[in-house]
């Protein structure tokens, strides 16, 4: 007891204490402060869909920054969305289609950008219209006839059934089937469908199929802009001539189509590292990437249908952070890491460091004050003759000890009458003998 007694008052002990609470903050810290994983999983879609295709040139520009992206086949958004909502899926980020996700069955999700235009293409026959003199114009058209709507667990199903409701036309009236792409554009082809409703970017390799089916065109939305007034998750775009194709004339004249927005989802305890590095790969990705977009409009804020993630908003306004935007990746985490860490610690140690010439009297008080709870008990004893021997002893090491300390030239005073008092105690003792 004595022993611990003898260390609270020893002015090492207490920095020793205080550099091992350091390290323990330090390294507790650390830990909390995880670095971003080096292998992240995506939910994208078809492999023949752009969102695949996207995942892919992602894939390619994170490779470089050492972050391994693996890409999840999926049925399309549908099916994204209940992955990102699993926790045990694996999946971090998804490809999600504008207006389909119920955001209150999602509470765990953000969007990190818009990523590009992803319009409704409604292919049909013109000899299915023969009547309206082979062109389709309004969905009113298509009761009675037969039609691939998008199959289930994908956006475009999602959204195919959003403006049939708004155009009050129940799936009764028309014969719908939900088919995946590849299997739609077989019957199309075969006379076995006479529309056919697709969610895809301009780019997306499976438009191409459309390509050599003879007698078939695309759908003008001459009510593009009720649509967006009623769904205001959708944009109408300008699609000129020949755009999908220059060889195949398609279209074959300017029409407007309506498009949700393709989104790149994440969960909401994403590491702001990699949302800088996501975004940063997607801007270099999106300055070729669509036809449809004007030049700098990708990535985007708008037609977002979870909150935007706090550092995503913060990159898209002012771009990547001063360490990113001068460091290699992996060395802005760890920099970054570290900033935060001593940040947290120098806003606890700065106001302790102006304590330092207290804390250093403190300490010398503290010292003095062990001799002179000695030098009590020595002079307590004084008068027992069993205890002269020990007496002497014990003064004779606190003589030593107090010959030995250190002290400013302003703390001097508080020294000598140390000295002066010992000297007392040792007179008494002299006088007993």
């Amino acid at each position: 007891m004595n022993s611990i007694k003898r260390q609270i008052y020893n002015p090492l002990a207490i920095l020793a204490a205080f550099f091992v609470a350091l390290i323990i903050l330090f390294g507790v810290l650390w830990v909390l402060i995880p670095p971003p994983p080096k292998v992240i999983e995506m939910a994208t879609g078809f492999p023949t869909g752009l969102y695949y295709q996207f995942g892919e040139r992602l894939k390619s520009e994170l490779a470089h920054d050492g972050v391994k992206l693996e890409l999840k086949t999926t049925g399309g958004t549908v099916d994204n969305l209940a992955l990102l909502s699993d926790p045990k899926s694996g999946i971090e980020f998804g490809m999600v289609q504008g207006g389909v996700a119920d955001i209150n069955k999602y509470p765990n999700l953000v969007s990190l950008a818009g990523m590009f235009y992803e319009p409704i293409w409604v292919w049909y026959r013109e000899s299915a219209f023969k009547n309206e003199g082979g062109q389709l114009r309004v969905l009113g058209q298509l009761k009675g006839k037969r039609v691939s709507i998008g199959n289930e667990g994908s956006g475009t199903l999602a959204l195919s059934q959003a403006l049939l409701k708004a155009s009050d036309i129940s799936e009764n009236e028309i014969y719908t089937q939900k088919l995946k792409p590849d299997d739609a554009i077989a019957k199309f082809s075969s006379g076995e469908l006479d529309a056919i409703f697709i969610v895809a970017a301009a780019e997306a390799p499976v438009l191409k199929k459309f390509y050599a089916i003879p007698g078939i065109r695309l759908m003008n939305f001459e009510q593009a802009d009720a649509f967006t007034r009623n769904l205001p998750y959708l944009s109408k775009v300008m699609v000129p001539r020949g755009l999908l194709s220059i060889a195949y004339d398609l279209p074959r004249q300017d029409i407007q189509v309506i498009a949700p927005t393709a989104t790149l989802v994440a969960k909401e305890d994403i590491s702001p590292a990699l949302v800088s590095l996501l975004l940063g790969a997607s801007y270099d990705i999106l300055k070729s990437y669509s036809r449809l977009q004007k030049s700098g409009e990708f990535p985007s804020a708008a037609g977002l249908d979870f909150p935007l993630h706090v550092d995503a908003e913060i990159y898209l306004k002012d771009g990547p952070s001063f360490l990113h935007r001068h460091l290699p990746f992996w060395t802005a985490v760890w920099v970054g890491r570290f900033v935060k860490i001593v940040i947290p610690l120098l806003v606890i140690l700065i106001p302790l460091f102006t304590y330092v010439p207290s804390t250093k009297n403190f300490l010398l008080r503290l010292k003095l004050a062990q001799v002179y709870e000695e030098l009590k008990i020595i002079e307590k004893n004084a008068l027992n003759p069993d205890l002269k021997e020990k007496n002497f002893r014990d003064l004779e090491q606190i003589e030593k000890r107090v010959d030995n300390i250190k002290v400013s030239m302003l703390d001097a005073k508080e020294l000598y009458d140390l000295k002066g008092h010992v000297g007392d105690v040792r007179a008494r003792l002299n006088l007993n003998r």
